[in-house]
């Protein structure tokens, strides 16, 4: 659903999903499909520094940079770093998509 659907739409939306069925905006499932269609895919053998793995394990399990950086005795600006670098090395957008990354490796 996007960010200007009406009330009605949305409640709509969530009683088919509840029911199983099919999303009505296909054109928008379409279009998203495409565009992760055109994503690059994350190498599976990824090279992540020791310090970048640790980062991304905390991230998975949900830290916020600051937690990550008493939890490795690191400075914040280091902690944000590293995240940059995994999050480019992986090939995603988010530390979600980074997190989910990690979980479906079994690095967590």
């Amino acid at each position: 659903m996007l960010k200007v659907t009406g009330r009605k739409e949305l409640i709509g939306a969530i009683r088919a999903a509840a029911a199983n069925e099919i999303p009505s905006h296909r054109s928008e499932l379409r279009r998203v499909a495409a565009d992760m269609a055109k994503r690059p895919v994350a190498d599976e053998d990824v090279s992540l520094t020791n310090r970048e793995s640790q980062v991304l394990r905390h991230i998975a399990m949900g830290l916020s940079n600051k937690e990550i950086a008493l939890a490795l005795k690191i400075r914040m600006d280091t902690v944000k770093e590293h995240v940059q670098n995994v999050l480019r090395k992986l090939g995603v957008a988010d530390r979600t998509q980074a997190a989910v990354w990690a979980v479906r490796r079994k690095l967590v």
